[in-house]
């Protein structure tokens, strides 16, 4: 059984500091290819330098919401042109983050900032990754406005069915993380049990969301097993059956063969 862990971030210190051991972890699990996904300047370009070290592993870059207040438009854009390398299979995370954010002001630069990257990214026809936080409103309104070309994964679904919806509608896809495994945790399950299995990704958003029961401690893309583990349960399929359709899914929204 393979599985396609499809958003982490070895390139966050706490893990690429002992990435060779996260990733034999990962193998031993069954997780047999990954994209690492940047927030910011360094993370992307740290994501683009995982990726070439390891064959198996793929690079997302972009700038988060909550890393665009202070970027130049020579950084946003020297990131962005990374997507020409052959490792890079995503412009992300990008998108709309309230829940810390108050300022309207603040609000608007991270709209601007997010619209920006799904144009390039139509232009250059790559897929997306999304975050949205507390922001569903206005981020639908953005992709409608802006739909992406080449598709994308809604990460870390947060929304309920409803919106799940809404998502769909936009030839999104939608990826799951640690919440679906929280014991009070029902619109994440419901949502498991209401997206199509052909539009569904598995990721573990590490070092963030560890799964239960290891929730306080730091977050691995081994724990893929435990969020394969509850939507199998969910769905009443197979986890192999599950870990091939979300396989096949990753592949053919990234482009990998």
């Amino acid at each position: 059984m393979e599985i396609f862990e499809s958003h982490c971030h070895l390139n966050d210190d706490q893990l690429y500091s002992k990435i060779d051991e996260v990733i034999l972890r990962a193998k031993n699990a069954g997780v047999t290819k990954m994209v690492v996904v940047g927030w910011d300047y360094k993370t992307s370009l740290r994501a683009v330098e995982i990726a070439h070290t390891y064959d198996f592993i793929y690079a997302a870059v972009g700038f988060h919401p909550e890393n665009v207040y202070d970027i130049t438009k020579e950084e946003l854009h020297e990131i962005l042109n990374l997507c020409s390398d052959e490792k890079v299979v995503a412009i992300g995370e990008i998108g709309l983050d309230y829940y810390w954010t108050k300022e309207q002001e603040k609000r608007e630069i991270q709209k601007e900032l997010f619209i920006e990257q799904l144009k390039f990214a139509n232009e250059k026809n790559m897929p997306v990754i999304i975050h949205n936080r507390e922001a569903f409103e206005d981020c639908l309104k953005i992709l409608r406005e802006n739909r992406p070309v080449a598709s994308g994964t809604m990460h870390c679904f947060s929304g309920s069915v409803e919106y799940l919806k809404d998502v769909l509608d936009l030839g999104l896809l939608i990826g799951l993380d640690g919440p679906v495994t929280f014991k009070n945790a029902k619109t994440p399950k419901e949502v498991a049990d209401a997206v199509p299995l052909e539009r569904l990704l598995l990721e573990t958003d590490c070092p963030y969301l560890t799964p239960h029961p290891f929730r306080g401690t730091l977050n691995e893309p081994v724990n893929i097993r435990l969020i394969l583990d509850q939507i199998a349960e969910i769905k009443g399929l197979s986890k192999k059956h599950i870990a091939e359709v979300t396989y096949d899914n990753a592949c053919r929204l990234f482009r990998i063969k």
